[in-house]
């Protein structure tokens, strides 16, 4: 029988329009809603729950997104996480910064309530898929195209094999001996050479071109 069990998503952000806004739509959309105005809130609700997907505001007061993602990604319950990262920063250094603090995704407000929706299924939909299918061989005409050019350094390749294992920043430093900026800047590095858009599709990558 087909699980009808609905999605759980923490919807995080300071602004309680945006959260009535976006709990109604989702909710609409057959989602079940836990709401917190900050991280540190979140972060309490995380102790007792654990959502399917987050979605975070990245400027907030007492703990700004990216801490907060920081924080999530040191407990290992929560290494493959899904979280969406929403800013009023779309400057292109902000995603950066935002994708290799560890979020999957970066949407920029003002942003169409259909895309976010549509964010949610195609993340939620790929982790089913991911745990479906990491023991099989992948079908070769649905792998991610990156240019047959791309060349990873000796670091990189290091990196990227614990990025794909779900290792947060913070642990990769830890495991390589090198600082938490560094990994950060190997992952930026990553994306601008793959052409790739997050660390979800970087794992992706490697796992199924076996590069590691």
């Amino acid at each position: 029988m087909k699980d009808t069990t609905p999605h759980k998503l923490l919807l995080i952000d300071d602004d309680p329009n945006l959260i009535l806004l976006v709990k109604d739509y989702l909710e609409f959309n057959g989602y079940e809603i836990l709401t917190a105005s900050q991280g540190m809130e979140a972060m309490k609700i995380l102790e007792k729950q654990t959502p399917d997907l987050i979605i975070c505001d990245v400027m907030m007061p007492e703990m700004d997104g990216y801490t907060f993602v920081e924080e999530v990604r040191k407990n290992s319950n929560f290494d493959s996480l899904p979280i969406i990262f929403l800013s009023a920063k779309g400057q292109s250094k902000e995603r950066i910064k935002g994708l290799t603090k560890g979020a999957d995704v970066y949407m920029v407000k003002p942003f169409e309530p259909d895309e976010l929706v549509a964010q949610v299924e195609s993340i939620l939909n790929y982790s089913l898929r991911l745990m479906g299918t990491c023991h099989r061989k992948p079908d070769n005409s649905q792998k991610i195209q990156v240019p047959k050019s791309v060349e990873l350094t000796a670091t990189e390749t290091k990196v990227v094999d614990l990025v794909a294992q779900g290792f947060s920043n913070r642990d990769i430093s830890v495991a390589l001996g090198i600082s938490q900026r560094t990994v950060e800047s190997h992952v930026s590095n990553m994306l601008n050479k793959t052409g790739l858009h997050n660390r979800t599709e970087l794992s992706r990558w490697v796992m199924e071109n076996e590069l590691v």
